[in-house]
């Protein structure tokens, strides 16, 4: 079943922040702890914290507790109603370029 209109909405806003899309790059390596993956930036832990909960409210990634440390993992689903979105927007916009490229040519033949 595809993602709806909002859960879309919730992927590309989680996915406007680079912090959140470098976290999601990363765990497309694997899971990671949030000690792992909050090493590469320099902010304090619980702005990072809510940086994957941003991503984990949007259904990118799935946590688990394991004792003391949380562990996350990429949740592929969402990503795929985002990338067939996108997949749809770039197929309208290149028939719409080929039909703009057919017409000026026309109109180059036309003035020769």
């Amino acid at each position: 079943m595809a993602p709806s209109p909002d859960a879309r909405t919730d992927v590309f806003k989680a996915l406007a922040d680079p912090t959140r899309r470098a976290v999601v790059e990363r765990l497309g390596d694997g899971p990671a702890s949030v000690t792992e993956l909050a090493r590469p930036f320099d902010m304090a832990l619980p702005s990072f914290v809510q940086h994957l909960r941003s991503l984990e409210a949007a259904g990118l990634v799935a946590s688990h507790k394991s004792g003391r440390v949380r562990t996350y993992r990429l949740v592929p689903d969402h990503l795929k109603g985002a990338e067939d979105w996108l997949a749809r927007q770039r197929t309208l916009w290149e028939r719409r370029l080929d039909r703009f490229d057919a017409y000026v040519s026309t109109l180059e033949e036309d003035a020769s």
